[in-house]
Formats: C-alpha cells, structure tokens, sequence
C-alpha cells in the first residue's frame, strides 16, 4: 500500500473530523478510516506518525482536544460562528392558548401575562390525579388551528393503537371540533420513547407522558425536544410528589422550561395549580396559584385565584391543629 502525501493526509484529515464534529474520534478509527499505513516509505517517512503530529497541531488550534489520557482519543470540537444580535429583530411572541373555564368560557387568566416564543416548551409537573392530561387535552383543543402533535404514555398502546381513554375523552369533550372537510385536525403519534426523533417541527408538540427511570435525565430529554421545534412549541407533562415544588428529576426539570405549572390535589376534587417558573412575562406572575375543578375527566370549572394563608403560611395548620382561616393552606379572594 503506498503512502499517503502529507498535503493529501491533511486535507482528507479536516474532511473526516468534519464529519465528526462534537463526537469523539481515536486515532486508530482514523488510521483505518484514511487507510494509513504503518510502514514508512523510502524517504523514511510515515503518515502513520504524521497523522498524531497533525492532531496535536490541530489540538493547538482548538480544532480537537485530546482526551487527556494519552490513549490517542480526541474530542472533535464543534465549530461555531459568532451571532450577529446588534440591529436584529427579535422573533415575535408564539401564539398559544390556553385551556378555558368552561362555565365562563375564559382562558385561565395568567395567560395574558405570558409570553411564549419560538421554541418555548411549557412543562406541566403534577402529582397522579391532578389532572395532567386532562390539561394538555385542553391545551390540544384550543390549539386545533395549529394541527399540534401529540404523544406519550397516556394516549397509546404499545402496539400503536389509540386507548380507550383518549377516545372517550375526546368524545366527552362535545365544544370542540376534531375534525373538518379536510380531516382530523391533530396528529396522535404512537410515541413513548426517543421524543425528541418525533418532534414536529414548527408546531405544538404535547407530550403527556413522559417516564424515566433514570430522573436526572429529564433534563437532556427536554433539551433534546427544544432543539427539534423550530418555531414550534412543547407541551410536556412529567410526575412530581404531592406538595412538591418540582417533578420528578427536581432542579432539572427546570433547566429548559420556559413555564413552569405545577399541579397539585386540592382537596379531594380539585386541582391546585401554582406557576413555579416563568422567563418571560408581561407582569409578575411567579408564584400565582390557581384553583379549579374538573368534570368528567376534561371539563374544567371553576378557575379562580387563590392565595397562601398568612396565618399558617401555607400550610393548612397552626400547630398541630388545622388552620381555621383557610383550607388546605389557601384562602379564596385577597386579604
């Protein structure tokens, strides 16, 4: 086998790391991959060594950057351009509707006050019962111009076929129309795994649920999802302990959720919903709770404001005995 010309290796080197921009490269995956061969030629030189003088001047230049170990593996570094931000315009608020009282027909009044762009993903943290799906079927419903997407372990079996639950849901709720001349106005994916793969880009993507058995990772599934929207939307719903002030995985739950809604049981029928992380407003909504019923397993009720008592701070006693100021903690109008 002839040697290979230095000028050749170099070139055919750049193009291969290319390649493998933000992966991890050794330097027998590249002699096989460039065909080097080991033995020198008759002036006595060897790509074989000439390949490891080039990585290290390509670790100078911040091209790659070796392992450390001297075990010949590099990490190929992403390149990356600088961002122009200086006389551009910002992309304009994502337009996104919220669920509504269905006894007044008013959307959930914080959401005025938000503002949601491009790429934004919206995580609903709640306990079992609170009414995760119930909420993202809503948001599904007031979003149909959009054609979301939805997905998760709620709506599904593992042979692809939609549950019982989401048939009758749908059909219970009788306001919304799911279809028009040209079909079904959403898009139920069979998907409870890899989302970030099925995301569709540029439209409001719920998932409800997901499910890991390893928690910390939440926080790479969502950021996983947020590159793949676009200029679209997610809608994610994952566990969280009742009282909790995050889901399962905690503090990286939040690390990629623009909203933040944790739901929690109030009381025996209703849902508690209190905003635990919010970037961008209109005005301070960080910390307003909510309250609401659900009938039917979709229609909501009642939507008011509630807010933590001063009295046990919250927490629903005063000592060992319950408050007699509030309920549950809360109490219902300003004071």
């Amino acid at each position: 086998m002839m040697d290979i010309p230095t000028m050749r290796l170099s070139d055919r080197l750049k193009e291969l790391l290319k390649e493998a921009e933000g992966r991890e490269v050794t330097l027998d995956g590249l002699r096989k991959e460039l065909q080097i061969d080991p033995t020198c030629d008759e002036q006595g030189r060897s790509s074989w060594s000439t390949l490891r003088s080039l990585m290290s001047r390509y670790a100078k230049m911040k091209l790659v950057t070796p392992s450390g170990r001297k075990d010949g593996v590099y990490k190929v570094v992403k390149q990356v351009k600088p961002v122009q931000v200086v006389g551009r315009k910002s992309s304009p608020p994502k337009t996104v509707y919220f669920p509504r009282d269905r006894g007044t027909e008013m959307e959930m009044d914080f959401a005025e006050d938000l503002v949601l762009r491009p790429g934004d993903l919206i995580l609903l943290s709640g306990t079992s019962n609170a009414g995760k799906t119930a909420l993202a079927l809503n948001f599904l419903a007031e979003n149909l111009d959009d054609h979301p997407v939805i997905m998760g372990n709620e709506y599904c079996t593992i042979d692809g076929e939609a549950r019982p639950r989401i048939i009758n849901a749908v059909e219970a709720m009788d306001w919304v129309e799911w279809a028009d001349d040209e079909g079904q106005r959403f898009t139920l994916l069979p998907v409870m795994e890899d989302y970030a793969e099925h995301i569709v880009k540029d439209k409001i993507n719920i998932i409800d649920w997901i499910n890991l058995e390893e928690h910390y990772n939440i926080s790479r599934v969502m950021e996983g999802i947020k590159k793949e929207l676009g200029n679209g939307i997610a809608i994610i719903a994952i566990q969280k302990a009742q009282g909790a002030l995050a889901g399962r995985g905690g503090q990286f739950t939040k690390d990629f959720a623009d909203v933040e809604m944790l739901l929690d049981l109030y009381g025996e029928k209703e849902t508690i919903l209190k905003l635990g992380k919010v970037k961008e407003a209109r005005s301070k909504v960080l910390g307003r709770t909510f309250a609401y019923g659900i009938e039917n397993g979709v229609y909501i009720k009642n939507f008011r404001e509630i807010y933590r008592c001063k009295y046990c701070r919250g927490q629903g006693f005063r000592g060992t005995k319950p408050c007699t100021e509030c309920y549950n903690g809360y109490i219902e109008g300003v004071f």
